[in-house]
């Protein structure tokens, strides 16, 4: 049997028989940074009351808590789709109601849409399977699904940038629908209902995203052999020291890189100093 090197046939080997799979196949993706600049937040009644006393606000960390979607073809051109996706983000803040006095800390919810038009090829056939079928009556028809692509979303927590304490000027602000699933997360319902005047908080945000759209297809491809794992399974338990003893010198904290071994790609290198 072939032995496999970190998941990679040895050279010159010879695969044994091409077989067709079906997997998930990229058909288009792009990637983007958004600067999301004045969110604003929604909070627990509770904490918007403490919003009245506030006279700063700074923002501690923020989450991605879930991200809606939906795909549509594009109409005027065949083959493309248009992913609309809604993201929700958790937000903790400190509110400082007095100079020099200790934080509270209270979490909000805020929201940002986009839209991203991909090429996902075309397709309209109309999909049956036995593990629809198997869940439901005899007598009632088999589920059928279609074969629309999937886009998946890709997002790292973004990076908070700013908070401002500010007020309400636009009554078309309230005008947001925050799912129940989502406001969960931070203990019950927020409020959408406030009037203009009323104080809330701002935030601005750096966002990376990765957007794919993949479609199921059978693909042709070469097999070497079995993949049997040659790793043994771990089950001993290590003593605290005996685990430290295992840990990288963390080198680059006691030497901080210079500009050059973070380099971007701009061709700025460093230059030897007599």
């Amino acid at each position: 049997m072939a032995e496999l090197k970190n998941g990679c046939p040895p050279e010159n080997a010879e695969f044994k028989e091409a077989v067709c799979v079906d997997a998930g196949r990229v058909y288009d993706s792009c990637c983007d940074r958004d600067c999301l600049e004045d969110l604003r937040c929604f909070f627990l009644p509770e904490d918007q009351a403490l919003l009245s006393g506030a006279i700063s606000v700074r923002l501690r960390t923020a989450e991605v808590l879930n991200v809606f979607i939906d795909v549509e073809p594009v109409n005027f051109n065949k083959g493309f789709y248009s992913c609309d996706l809604t993201f929700f983000f958790l937000l903790q803040f400190d509110i400082f109601t007095a100079p020099h006095s200790c934080p509270q800390t209270i979490k909000g919810i805020s929201s940002f849409s986009k839209k991203v038009i991909l090429y996902g090829s075309d397709g309209n056939v109309k999909i049956f399977s036995s593990k629809t079928a198997d869940s439901i009556d005899c007598d009632t028809l088999t589920r059928r699904s279609s074969n629309m692509p999937k886009c998946v979303v890709q997002a790292v927590d973004p990076v908070p940038l700013s908070a401002r304490i500010g007020e309400i000027h636009d009554c078309y602000e309230n005008m947001r629908c925050i799912p129940k699933s989502i406001s969960d997360c931070i203990g019950g319902n927020v409020m959408t209902n406030l009037k203009s005047g009323d104080p809330t908080v701002y935030v601005t945000l750096g966002l990376f995203t990765i957007v794919q759209l993949i479609r199921n297809v059978q693909m042709l491809i070469p097999v070497y052999d079995f993949c049997i794992p040659e790793k043994q399974c771990d089950c001993s338990t290590d003593q605290p020291c005996e685990a430290f003893r295992k840990i990288k010198f963390p080198t680059d904290d006691f030497f901080p890189p210079r500009p050059c071994d973070i380099s971007d790609g701009c061709g700025c290198g460093c230059r030897d100093t007599d």
